[in-house]
């Protein structure tokens, strides 16, 4: 089953936790074990998998990402936001979580995180479940 989740960033770059977004549409498809895939449909946002505890990680994520891929005028993309496009490709588009009794099996501080480097603005991820049985 195919479901949408929609977020709205607020800044430029940020990252976004939607873990308890993805967790209410697999209890709300009654999954009790699986699969979760998740897409994010845009070319400069990204999806991950970090620390959720500790704001800090966020921070720290984003101001590397910044300083290793600044937003440069001499990027020839017409845009503007080349390095949005950099930093999606090097977080990656998507990922997978299995399902376990009806919980997306994370690590105790685990998190799932929307990427954002162009924003603010709407972004949609595509979420398939892929039950068993």
């Amino acid at each position: 089953m195919l479901r949408y989740l929609d977020v709205r960033s607020r800044t430029r770059t940020e990252m976004i936790d939607i873990t308890s977004l993805v967790q209410e549409q697999v209890r709300a498809a009654n999954a009790r074990s699986g699969v979760c895939n998740l897409f994010v449909l845009h070319t400069t946002a990204g999806l991950t998998i970090n620390e959720g505890a500790d704001p800090a990680v966020q921070r720290d994520m984003m101001t590397f990402l910044n300083r290793l891929v600044p937003l440069d005028p001499y990027f020839t993309h017409a845009e503007g936001n080349s390095d949005a496009h950099i930093k999606s490709t090097l977080t990656g588009t998507s990922l997978s979580v299995f399902i376990s009794e009806g919980k997306l099996l994370l690590g105790t501080w685990q998190s799932i995180y929307l990427c954002e480097f162009d924003g603010p603005r709407p972004r949609r991820v595509a979420m398939k479940l892929c039950v068993d049985g």
